[in-house]
């Protein structure tokens, strides 16, 4: 199934090199469009997304997933110095919080 180049995540920013707004999709790191304007960056991006959607179709391949289709248990593993953790443990201790909750409340204000 081809997936609708809508549904993909892009970004707009002022690049100071360039000069210009640039266009980007998550999904498709090595794209870009810059353009004057940021209407004119994120139309630029959403059709380069669009052809190349196509390419890849015509060529057998498949388009990534967009991230808005992706589904996420809420589990990853990450490893920290003991040391941290003892300091998170304590932490945790300290606020009355399971350090499940003290981990996932310092990522979220991150």
């Amino acid at each position: 199934m081809i997936p609708d180049s809508n549904k993909y995540a892009y970004r707009v920013q002022w690049s100071e090199e360039d000069g210009q707004y640039v266009g980007t999709a998550l999904e498709f790191p090595f794209l870009s469009w810059l353009d004057d304007t940021p209407s004119a960056a994120l139309n630029g991006i959403q059709r380069t997304v669009s052809e190349t959607i196509q390419l890849l179709e015509e060529d057998g391949e498949e388009a990534p997933q967009p991230f808005s289709e992706r589904k996420y248990s809420g589990r990853f593993t990450v490893r920290i110095p003991p040391a941290t953790h003892r300091r998170l443990a304590m932490e945790a201790q300290e606020q009355h919080v399971s350090f499940n909750r003290l981990v996932s409340d310092k990522l979220s204000a991150a």
